[in-house]
């Protein structure tokens, strides 16, 4: 393959490259597209930075150049510019595209070693925002007063079902709801995380809130606006349904989806996870994490460390 020419990726754009690169190993199943269009984007930051060194073709990156990116977003994540999780993932997105096309003749960098970004620490500490449904709900109500009916559907079916914003935006809450009472469970496919799908076990009152969804569909496919794309709800109202959300006093939709990982371990154990006081046993504890592992998308009991704090 000729030097100078990306590796043969097609372009002689850096940047594009990157992005060709990870499209390819989604195309060949190397990649799921939810992860290719994650580190294809985060390779861009990359590329700039590699330009301003003098370095435009992939052929050109050394170890050492990624290297001082690490640094450089070190710098930043010390600085509060940026976090610790999303600096390791601009370096990793790094390492993912150059391991793709080295052929695996790659010597990844590391985030922590080289880089000097402080490891990750994202045990929960304490209970979740959004505990108290009332409060929710008192928030959504107001969110359907001021116009942003599509929003507080929204905002439900993350506390109710802990769903991820984009999984409730593209949910089809009609089909769901007849789903949900005829099977006892919702199955959750569209925008779903590593493209995984997955079944979520359905209450009185989560059939509730998809039915307030299902009317605020419409004739739609799903809660986002028929003259819409995802982006453009996304920057609209779903944007707004989260500023709303924080100037009540949560900050995020993720703590929303830690109220019903609690609500949920509570269901299983009949405690409260140990951060909040429970005592719960070692097997016991895993067990109920297992489960809500894989009813809010994840294929790790490790990851539910954020939504329920340390494990037993």
């Amino acid at each position: 393959m000729a030097k100078g020419n990306n590796y043969g990726t097609g372009t002689r754009d850096m940047a594009k490259a990157g992005r060709f690169a990870m499209n390819n190993a989604a195309r060949s199943g190397n990649a799921s597209y939810a992860t290719a269009a994650a580190v294809g984007e985060r390779w861009q930051s990359f590329a700039t930075f590699a330009k301003g060194e003098g370095v435009k073709r992939l052929e050109g990156v050394t170890a050492q150049l990624v290297a001082s990116y690490a640094q450089s977003i070190g710098a930043a994540v010390k600085a509060g510019s940026l976090s610790a999780a999303y600096g390791q993932n601009l370096v990793s997105a790094v390492n993912s595209v150059m391991t793709l096309v080295t052929k695996g003749g790659w010597q990844a960098v590391s985030p922590t070693k080289d880089g000097g970004i402080a490891a990750r620490d994202n045990v929960r500490t304490e209970a979740p925002q959004g505990l108290n449904r009332d409060e929710v709900m008192t928030i959504t109500e107001s969110m359907r007063s001021n116009g942003n009916e599509r929003g507080a559907a929204i905002i439900e079916l993350a506390r109710d079902l802990g769903l991820r914003s984009k999984e409730a935006s593209l949910l089809n809450a009609q089909k769901a709801l007849q789903e949900g009472r005829e099977r006892g469970y919702v199955t959750i496919s569209e925008g779903t995380k590593g493209g995984r799908v997955r079944e979520v076990p359905i209450t009185q009152n989560q059939l509730e809130t998809l039915a307030k969804a299902a009317v605020m569909q419409g004739t739609h496919r799903s809660l986002v606006p028929a003259a819409q794309s995802w982006a453009q709800w996304r920057a609209g109202g779903l944007r707004q349904a989260r500023e709303m959300l924080k100037a009540n006093g949560i900050s995020r939709i993720h703590e929303l989806r830690s109220a019903y990982a609690v609500e949920r371990y509570q269901a299983l154990t009949g405690q409260l996870p140990k951060m909040m006081g429970g005592n719960v046993d070692k097997a016991a504890d895993r067990a109920a994490r297992l489960v809500i592992a894989k009813e809010l998308g994840h294929s790790r009991v490790a990851i539910t460390i954020s939504y329920l704090g340390s494990m037993k």
